[in-house]
């Protein structure tokens, strides 16, 4: 394990040949496998699981009930997302909140800024272009990229 002086690692579940570089945070939650490649300036929120072989380019930001497989490639600033409906000053009358799993499974390679909303799960050996916005499962070995944004329906509730 090799991990640049200028990153917070507060676990230590970071398996063998693992290199974390400069500015990175990794909270104590986190578990992470052998062999990865986790580049600048990336977070590594607690309740995330990381396979081994992984590689994990610049500005990438893993949160809550985030799960990848083994072998997986994400490209730069990929944006994965875990809150179905965030809202910045949760009311302190509003419940926990459980955060929808997202699997990337085996061998999946993810291009450089494409989202990934959350609870999806992207199957075995998929490829997923650069900017491409995943909104629905992936079935395994298949190739999907692009996005279109319009509008889908009103708000239902007063900000």
């Amino acid at each position: 394990m090799k991990i640049h002086r200028s990153s917070d690692f507060q676990t230590e579940s970071i398996g063998d040949n693992t290199i974390i570089w400069q500015y990175c945070v990794v909270l104590s939650g986190a578990v992470i496998g052998n062999d990865c490649n986790i580049c600048s300036h990336c977070f590594i929120e607690n309740d995330v699981k990381i396979g081994d072989r992984v590689t994990i380019k610049n500005g990438v930001y893993i949160f809550d009930s985030i799960e990848i497989g083994d072998d997986v490639f994400i490209g730069p600033n990929v944006t994965f997302t875990n809150d179905v409906y965030p809202r910045s000053q949760r009311s302190d009358e509003r419940e926990e909140i459980n955060y929808p799993k997202t699997k990337i499974c085996k061998g999946v390679s993810i291009g450089g800024g494409a989202t990934i909303l959350p609870g999806v799960t992207i199957a075995d050996s998929a490829i997923i272009g650069a900017g491409a916005v995943i909104v629905e499962d992936v079935k395994a070995r298949s190739i999907v990229y692009g996005d279109a944004a319009k509008f889908r329906r009103d708000i239902d509730t007063k900000i």
